[in-house]
């Protein structure tokens, strides 16, 4: 608070005769020290500054991410080996059946053995007669309507096809009789080896084609032909 420099005291005293006693705020006036015409300050309050509130705490400082681990080489993939081979699946096995015959009987024969194939159920577009000497005389039949027309049988497919045993055609067909009537020996050995390659299923021969179609036949000479 300020200081006020202090004043000489005045005593109170009393009026004399003549003069008004003076009032009680007056008296009171009398009391109040002098402040040389300045109006007294009103006394200064002091606020305290509020006390700071903690505010929220921080978060956590999040953690690092990890560090990725270095990939590493590459597994070694193996070079594959060489390619195995696998075998081709084996050709069906083509079944050989002879029937003994002099070439004079070869024709009759390979005659008989073409009608118990029918008789047993085979189709005659699946037979196929070749011959080794003279040609059949159903080949000469169908011979004098035309080659055109011969050979227009063969690839319709619906009977009994009679050709010579030096067919060059790609022919195949399940039944091949081959009749030897006629022809050097040698003839007949190259006669068997085609006539295999025409079969699929079965090879009768008809007389002698060589030691070759005498080992790989399956039936004894004469024996009569299976379906």
């Amino acid at each position: 608070m300020p200081v006020f420099p202090e004043e000489p005291e005045i005593h109170e005293s009393l009026p004399g005769p003549g003069v008004p006693f003076p009032r009680e705020s007056d008296a009171q006036a009398l009391h109040v020290p002098a402040t040389g015409g300045a109006p007294a300050s009103a006394p200064t309050t002091t606020v305290a500054a509020p006390a700071p509130v903690p505010g929220p705490r921080p978060a956590p400082p999040s953690p690092a991410p990890p560090h990725a681990a270095r990939p590493g080489p590459p597994p070694r993939i193996p070079k594959p080996g060489p390619a195995v081979r696998r075998p081709a699946p084996a050709a069906p096995q083509v079944e050989v059946q002879r029937i003994a015959a002099t070439p004079a009987q070869a024709v009759g024969r390979a005659d008989d053995a073409v009608d118990l194939l029918l008789d047993s159920g085979r189709d005659p577009g699946q037979i196929l007669v070749l011959t080794v000497g003279g040609a059949h005389p159903w080949q000469q039949h169908e011979l004098s309507f035309g080659e055109e027309r011969y050979w227009a049988q063969l690839a319709e497919g619906g009977d009994v096809f009679y050709a010579d045993a030096a067919l060059t055609r790609p022919v195949r067909r399940e039944v091949v009789v081959l009749v030897v009537n006629g022809g050097p020996a040698a003839r007949a050995a190259e006669a068997y080896t085609k006539a295999l390659g025409h079969a699929t299923a079965l090879l009768v021969v008809c007389g002698d084609a060589g030691p070759a179609a005498t080992g790989a036949a399956g039936a004894a000479p004469g024996r009569p032909v299976r379906a």
